[in-house]
């Protein structure tokens, strides 16, 4: 019986490859994105303003929900990759195993540590007593499904690393096309509320993860489910976390961002500064996961060869990857800074929280080109398996540099300092991933010359 190895990560042109692999990936990602998008204008339409502002609060918590199963998936990816390309293909099957019982005991324990302290968790996060039903009844639905959440995520990285990003890709289409029926279905004709909102995305994440389990239990391909391989192997879970600790970290500093945040906007512009953020993240966000989109085409690629020490070929990925996100970041720029308004006015937004939208859309873009860079420089770290200094861009970006400008700023200029904490931060992070990927290139070129001398 043939199985499937994915050797032309370390054969086929650079160019041709990372079209292959990131494309279906952006498509995802940006499909994902959309239907974020989509969803809040449903939410929008149907339930008005402060339901957004309830959502919005409750968005930072769902994502540290999901940043578990994406610190298991993407570090479980990453050395999946590094193990394909080392040709060591029986462990590379045990981490498969290991990633679903990961997931499951992980997301059973977030579930049981979160629930009983669910409204004191998003009052934290920035909820007042008018938006707190909203996000209470939406999170309540999200955390019963938190399992499932964390299972398709991290399967979805291991497809991509096992040579089929576009399965990956119809995983999450499968998933997007569901919610997006099961939306308007229980929000206008069952009248389930924001509840609804959140069994549509559950029961739509079980569907592509029943999939999954469909696609890994074709014995023909290398990454197959079979006997002997969830059982935890300690060297797999710290090979995975450690590696996977960055993608965590940086989601939790997010998390933790956007709480302050929250926090700071709810004292300086009230409920409707937290909908007018939740609003501008949505669609800023919808750039970001075109990059995200990238470089998770990127990281097999980077971990294969550089598993089988083909230098050249990982640099000309990073050098690619750095201008598609530097040209993606930079069209989201022109957007808020152009034309913020009718952005804004898609998603039904009232006078108030549109005013305020248009004012954040124009601050959090100014220095948004430099993002997309920064986001591949830390990628590029994390494939090769330098974990720690994916690690340190991750912290120093949220927590390092902009957590003391969001204590700082509002204090001098209010509700804009706030909104101007964010492209300063955004700025000093750059400068700092440029000056370590210039230290890292130079290292590995020296050592290279030293192993060929």
């Amino acid at each position: 019986m043939t199985q499937h190895v994915p050797t032309e990560l370390g054969t086929k042109p650079i160019g041709s490859l990372l079209w292959q692999y990131s494309l279906p990936a952006i498509i995802a990602m940006v499909a994902s994105s959309i239907y974020n998008i989509v969803d809040s204008i449903f939410v929008g339409q149907g339930l008005g303003d402060e339901a957004i502002s309830g959502m919005a609060v409750a968005s930072p918590f769902m994502n540290l929900s999901a940043a578990f199963g994406a610190m298991v998936g993407v570090g479980a990816s990453t050395v999946i990759s590094v193990r394909l390309g080392q040709g060591k293909y029986e462990e590379a099957q045990h981490i498969l195993g290991n990633t679903i019982s990961l997931n499951i005991i992980l997301g059973i324990v977030f579930t049981l540590a979160c629930l009983p302290f669910l409204d004191d968790i998003l009052y934290l996060f920035g909820a007042s007593d008018v938006t707190l039903p909203y996000a209470r009844e939406y999170m309540f639905i999200i955390l019963l499904g938190n399992m499932v959440t964390h299972l398709y995520f991290g399967s979805n990285a291991i497809l991509r690393s096992a040579g089929h990003p576009r399965s990956a890709m119809g995983c999450t289409f499968l998933a997007i096309i569901v919610n997006c029926i099961l939306d308007p279905l229980f929000i206008f004709v069952f009248k389930w509320g924001i509840e609804g909102v959140a069994w549509a995305t559950i029961i739509a994440q079980t569907v592509a993860f029943c999939w999954q389990l469909k696609l890994f239990s074709r014995p023909t391909e290398l990454l197959h489910l079979r006997r002997g391989i969830y059982r935890l192997r300690l060297d797999i879970v710290r090979q995975c976390l450690a590696i996977g600790l960055s993608p965590f970290l940086m989601n939790s500093c997010a998390c933790l961002v956007v709480l302050i945040c929250n926090n700071r906007l709810l004292q300086y512009g009230g409920d409707m500064a937290i909908g007018a953020y939740g609003i501008v993240n949505r669609v800023v966000f919808l750039f970001a996961t075109i990059v995200l989109g990238l470089v998770q085409g990127m990281q097999p690629i980077i971990g294969y060869n550089w598993g089988a020490r083909q230098n050249d070929r990982v640099f000309r990925v990073l050098r690619y990857g750095i201008i598609g996100a530097t040209g993606i970041t930079f069209i989201a720029f022109l957007t808020g800074e152009l034309f913020p308004a009718p952005v804004i006015h898609i998603f039904g937004a009232g006078p108030e929280l549109t005013e305020k939208a248009v004012r954040a859309f124009h601050f959090v873009v100014a220095a948004f080109p430099l993002v997309g860079a920064q986001m591949v420089i830390g990628n590029f770290f994390q494939s090769i398996g330098h974990a720690g200094k994916s690690i340190f861009l991750s912290v120093t970006r949220q927590m390092l540099f902009l957590v003391p400008l969001l204590a700082i700023l509002p204090e001098w200029w209010g509700l804009d300092g706030v909104w101007l904490s964010m492209p300063i931060s955004d700025t000093i992070s750059f400068i700092a991933a440029t000056a370590m990927l210039i230290y890292m290139i130079r290292k590995i070129k020296r050592d290279e010359t030293h192993r060929t001398a």
